[in-house]
């Protein structure tokens, strides 16, 4: 008897990956579908499909190359010639579906609307209807009114139109536009090698700070009280300090509140401008008489800015106000009456014929270098002058923000939220006046303050604009304050070196630098010599024929 003799199969490995060789010649003209080790291979044949699918198992048997619907899906159609072997066709939704929120909620009102439509029919006919269905009815009608209210606070506010918003300077047919900037390019500036200042000359004379102010509460509020003292807004070219300076040093000139506004230009969303005087190499910033950089914005970067309508909460009646506000909070927790700090020079700009006293202010000139034979003179303004732990004087400059509605877009009531939450009414109010407070910040970092104070204003009657009450004060550190709002000084110096870079490269003349009305860019035109003294001319004139 034989033994039996076993002869082992061909085995063909693959040292290239997983799956048939080319050596496989019994597979050759079939289709290969790709799958993993790892897929479980028990799922023979699915005939229910999508229609009844099981979603506890749907991903137990998916291969990770595919869902094995694709080249292996029997098509059947009554024409041969139709046949194809990929299914394009849409794939079933399955016969229960979860309802969306939106389908929920539709379907909730149709329901009701029903049922009030059958309550309706009922109540009435030509019979005298009865004081029980009377009040139903009326119940009906105010649940459908708070229904159509509540469904009309559910609206996109995205849908909305945009508001158009006005340029700040009628632009003429006779100005050229030479270059558009966008924000996104300003903001990857960066000019990292400017160093400390140059003290020039320092002017004026400044008051001590009433610390005092600084216990102040929301449960011990304090009025603010006006006063009349005059503080001088001197524009570049006419400060007689910068025309004796600009003979011997620097070649560029700006006062700190057009600087701070060019270097946190990218922040900004409400327009302003102000215009360059280029003569030989040097370069005058400046700004017109009651230009939009004096006035101070409230909300302008907040999700709902307040609107243009000319009413007591608009745009520029809240700028106006917080300007009014600014003033009178800065000279009020001063110590008046006591001998001021005085500087080496007095104020420059007290004329001979004024009545009212001068505000506490010192204006300092420094010079800093920004390479490239490069140069700037900014006039910087500091408020008060303190005593500080160590018994040494440091300077401050002091800044107040008004509180005008609490109910109005994302603020917060100060009355009860300061005391406990403070920090949250700072972040409401960069969320809200980034711009604003990052200009601040610039110049008490440029005129070298050694604190900044911030006073929390409001009113007394919300529908009341000139009656205000401070509930609070808060210190920082301008550089500290800086880097918490993550303001970046570097990338203001590097907008500040392109933009002299560009108006150095063009003729002498006169140059508009204007923030576009609605998109984040800033727009610089060629204009006439006369072009602002011929419309300064114009409004006189029309005032005139007012009169």
């Amino acid at each position: 008897m034989s033994t039996a003799h076993f002869q082992a199969p061909l085995v063909i490995d693959n040292k290239d990956g997983w799956g048939p060789t080319d050596d496989t010649f019994q597979y050759k003209d079939m289709p290969y579908q790709p799958y993993s080790k790892s897929d479980q291979i028990g799922k023979v044949a699915d005939w229910t499909g999508t229609v009844y699918g099981d979603k506890r198992n749907y991903n137990r048997y998916r291969s990770q190359y595919g869902a094995g619907v694709g080249m292996y899906q029997y098509v059947h159609d009554d024409d041969e010639n139709t046949f194809q072997i990929v299914d394009s066709s849409r794939v079933p939704k399955p016969a229960f579906q979860k309802r969306s929120r939106y389908q929920q909620n539709r379907f909730n009102s149709q329901q009701n609307q029903n049922r009030f439509s059958i309550m309706q029919t009922g109540f009435t006919g030509t019979q005298k209807k009865s004081k029980t269905m009377k009040n139903l009815e009326m119940d009906r009608i105010r649940q459908m009114r708070k229904w159509q209210k509540q469904s009309g606070n559910r609206t996109d506010p995205r849908q909305h139109q945009a508001k158009q918003r006005e340029p700040s300077l009628r632009i003429r047919d006779d100005w050229q536009v030479i270059e558009e900037i966008q924000f996104s390019s300003l903001a990857k500036l960066s000019l990292s090698t400017v160093g400390d200042p140059d003290e020039l000359s320092v002017w004026g004379s400044l008051e001590y700070y009433d610390k005092r102010y600084d216990r102040i509460t929301t449960k011990s509020e304090k009025k603010l009280v006006m006063n009349n003292r005059t503080l001088h807004k001197i524009t570049t070219t006419k400060d007689p300090v910068i025309r004796q300076i600009c003979q011997t040093r620097g070649n560029v000139f700006a006062t700190d509140a057009i600087i701070s506004t060019l270097m946190c230009c990218t922040r900004s969303v409400f327009p302003w401008d102000l215009f360059v005087d280029k003569i030989g190499t040097r370069l005058f910033f400046d700004k017109r008489e009651d230009s939009p950089i004096d006035i101070l914005t409230v909300n302008e970067t907040a999700n709902e800015p307040p609107p243009e309508d000319g009413t007591l909460d608009s745009a520029k009646s809240l700028g106006m106000e917080a300007v009014f506000i600014n003033h009178t909070f800065s000279q009020q927790v001063l110590r008046t009456g006591e001998e001021r700090y005085k500087f080496p020079n007095p104020n420059p700009f007290i004329q001979p014929d004024e009545e009212n006293e001068a505000a506490s202010v010192a204006y300092r000139y420094r010079l800093w270098d920004l390479g490239n034979n490069l140069s700037i003179v900014i006039r910087c303004e500091q408020d008060c002058v303190q005593i500080g732990p160590n018994g040494e004087e440091q300077f401050v400059n002091i800044k107040a923000l008004n509180e005008w509605n609490p109910k109005a877009g994302s603020n917060l009531d100060w009355r009860t939220k300061l005391d406990m939450q403070r920090g949250a009414v700072l972040a409401a109010e960069l969320r809200n006046n980034g711009f604003k407070l990052a200009k601040w910040a610039t110049c008490a970092i440029l005129a070298g303050s050694d604190q900044i104070k911030f006073g929390y204003v409001s009113r007394q009657n919300f529908k009341d604009a000139s009656r205000h009450t401070i509930l609070g004060t808060q210190n920082f550190k301008p550089q500290e304050f800086a880097t918490q709002m993550a303001l970046n000084i570097d990338n203001g110096w590097g907008i500040i070196r392109a933009l002299v870079d560009l108006l150095m490269s063009k003729p002498d003349g006169k140059y508009l630098i204007m923030k576009d009305p609605m998109k984040p860019m800033l727009r610089i035109y060629s204009v006439p010599e006369n072009s602002f003294d011929s419309e300064d001319e114009t409004s006189d004139d029309e005032g005139e024929e007012q009169n």
